[in-house]
């Protein structure tokens, strides 16, 4: 008969068992790791500036709870957004009205506005320790978990492993969905684990409950359907196996836990139904969403977006939640990946695993080898503890790494939430008494680590592949640079009294809000927002240049030519500002990036004066030749100037060029060239 729990479990962590024997004792010394965390989650939401995504949701959240519009960037449901601008109700907030554009635009638009006056630090800083009370239940629950599982030594253990550690401390400081949906997907499997254990009504609602709770924090809460199924299977043949062979099979028994999901997720449906106000509709009065969802299921697979329609035909599900799913699935089509320095066009499967092996403490990957080395042993093969951690980490981290996006640490969060008691009760299982010191001493440099990258938790990597200013060589987006470093860039920069400077920032902070957080510099071509208008760069500069990893690394344009910033990953920078940008210093030739905003000016151009627009467009191909849209705008100009046949060779060299320059970056491209040659 397979045990409960290991037969070891007892002995494992014995004076840490002996030590803490008074509840009080124990509940005390929870509270102060707690409190220990919440301090430096305090203080890391002061040191940060705003991160690309909390302007949207917090001006979303808002708007959700002021005028019942959950139509403001659906991407993510709304129990996050909606829990971190509670404390923004009894202010007096400058929000504006929604434009009526592309809905995620609206709400980037409506969020910078939103953090633009002179309360913008109050109001972030309130709204992220709102969101931050996720991180607390988060590590509180590790600790639940891991002391029911394994014991109260390896309770402890896990405990310190979560309130520590890098990751959950760069981004359980902020407004955003990914430690709420590992929080809630953790609770979700820790309750059915209780639920199986001992069966009752109120433990089957509260695992209905945690499970849309997580449905309403992200759309991949959607991935507790098959986890749940398969732990309900797994413990299905778990109870037949125990049965005696010369007994009846009790069929009502073995097919309990899987009968049990179906209650779970009738509740969970309908708490998703809840936090949208049992309203179908994703915005309020009649107002519709930008674009609709019609439009938007256009680009799915034919069985993707028959199935989307024909959900919402039937309103099984809310609007805004069928919109936001359809949206995940679209947006990872278009992102590049970045990963050892390398950029794909596409996500890779190692790409994952690969940021496991970066972002983990030292101590934690000692801890993961442990949990590897007890299920080999069968120490713990087919024991139910080890199953509900082990099965939805590895299902979690397999659609991880077979999904098209891949933009950081942040996206398998869930997977630490399951490793950090795993990995603890793994080797507390493994190790008797007299090996409990080694585990002290791995909790000692776990926290360790973590206290060695203060300030800077978000490019966290550990020592095995260069620490936290190596990681931008290696991985970029959330993982080095997310857009917290600009408190730290006003920093350097008033340190140094320099006022005159170049900066190209991830996302949109810079060009439009440089002069509220501080940052005197001029404004270099953003490859992921919207183009400066009217500006353009000189063939010439002169430094310092102030360049974002994200940037820095290309991966949002493409590698080598494709790249204009690729001329300055061959220099070494002067230095490296919060993990994630770099300083140049002295003068630097960037054709690249003058052909770059030329691009962006010459429809303006050529509608004005065509002619100026063909001399202008000679001017980028020269500039940048090895780049089809430069051949492009050539073509788009001799047209303009009906000058067809020059216009035929130009955009054939277009083609030319996108076929053989980076050709898997630039094949996107080549569709609408033929287009422009189709009218000649």
């Amino acid at each position: 008969m397979i045990p409960e729990r290991p037969n070891d479990i007892q002995a494992s962590f014995g004076v840490v068992e002996s030590t803490f024997r008074s509840r009080w004792v124990v509940l005390g010394s929870v509270v102060l790791l707690l409190a220990l965390m919440f301090i430096q989650l305090a203080i890391t939401a002061r040191l940060h500036s705003m991160t690309v995504d909390e302007g949207n949701h917090i001006y979303s959240g808002y708007m959700s709870w002021t005028r019942f519009d959950f139509g403001l960037n659906p991407e993510h449901p709304p129990f996050v957004k909606l829990l971190a601008t509670v404390p923004l109700l009894g202010m007096r907030v400058n929000a504006p009205d929604p434009s009526s554009t592309y809905f995620k635009l609206a709400a980037y638009e409506g969020g910078k506005k939103l953090l633009s006056g002179d309360d913008k630090e109050t109001i972030l800083f309130r709204a992220r320790m709102a969101a931050s009370l996720l991180a607390l239940l988060l590590a509180a629950l590790v600790f639940a978990v891991a002391r029911e599982m394994f014991g109260l030594g390896a309770g402890f253990l896990a405990l310190v492993l979560a309130s520590f550690d890098p990751n959950l401390l760069g981004h359980g400081a902020l407004v955003t969905t990914d430690t709420g949906i590992a929080c809630f997907m953790l609770a979700s499997v820790y309750a059915f684990y209780r639920y199986v254990k001992a069966p009752s009504p109120l433990r089957l609602g509260l695992a209905g409950l945690a499970v849309g709770l997580a449905l309403v924090t992200k759309h991949s809460g959607m991935f507790l359907v098959p986890i749940l199924l398969i732990l309900a299977i797994c413990e299905s043949v778990r109870t037949a196996r125990n049965q005696r062979s010369t007994q009846p099979r009790d069929w009502k028994r073995l097919t309990k836990p899987v009968a049990a999901t179906a209650v779970v997720f009738a509740i969970a449906f309908a708490t998703v139904w809840a936090f949208y106000g049992f309203r179908y509709s994703a915005r309020p009065q009649g107002a519709t969403l930008i674009p609709p969802l019609t439009v938007m299921t256009e680009t799915l697979k034919p069985h993707e977006a028959k199935t989307v329609l024909t959900l919402a035909r039937w309103k099984l599900l809310p609007e805004s939640y069928l919109a936001g799913a359809t949206d995940v699935r679209n947006v990872g089509e278009y992102y590049h990946s970045f990963v050892l320095g390398k950029i794909y066009p596409h996500g890779v499967w190692f790409y994952f695993p690969v940021v496991l092996a970066v972002k983990s403490t030292e101590a934690l990957l000692i801890l993961t080898l442990a949990a590897v080395a007890a299920f080999f042993s069968r120490r713990l093969w087919a024991n139910r503890e080890f199953l509900f951690l082990a099965i939805p980490l590895l299902i979690y981290l397999g659609i991880a790494m077979s999904s098209p996006l891949n933009t950081g640490v942040r996206h398998i969060m869930p997977v630490y939430a399951f490793l950090w008691p795993l990995a603890a009760g793994a080797a507390s299982t493994l190790l008797q008494r007299r090996w409990a010191w080694a585990l002290v001493l791995v909790a000692i440099l776990h926290v360790g680590a973590s206290l060695a990258t203060f300030r800077n938790h978000i490019p966290y990597a550990n020592l095995f592949w260069g620490g936290p200013d190596n990681v931008h060589r290696l991985l970029t987006d959330s993982n080095a640079d997310w857009g917290q470093q600009l408190y730290a860039v006003r920093e350097y920069l008033e340190k140094r009294k320099v006022k005159d400077c170049w900066f190209s920032y991830i996302g949109e902070g810079i060009p439009t809000q440089a002069a509220f957080w501080g940052v005197p510099c001029k404004t270099l071509p953003n490859l992921d927002g919207l183009p400066v208008a009217g500006q353009i760069i000189p063939e010439v500069i002169d430094g310092p240049v102030l360049i974002s990893a994200d940037e820095l690394s290309g991966y949002l344009t493409g590698p080598g030519p494709l790249n204009p910033y690729g001329d300055f990953q061959k220099l070494r920078a002067s230095a490296i500002i919060g993990g994630g940008v770099l300083v140049y210093d002295g003068r630097f030739s960037v054709p690249r990036l003058s052909a770059l905003t030329r691009r962006y000016q010459i429809g303006d151009i050529l509608k004005a004066d065509p002619k100026l627009g063909l001399e202008s467009a000679r001017e980028i191909v020269a500039l940048d030749g090895e780049n089809a849209d430069s051949w492009k705008v050539l073509g788009r100009a001799l047209l303009a100037t009906q000058q067809k046949e020059e216009a035929r060779v130009a955009l054939e060299r277009a083609i030319h060029v996108a076929e053989t320059v980076e050709p898997d970056f630039q094949a996107d491209k080549i569709p609408e060239v033929r287009k422009l040659m189709s009218g000649l």
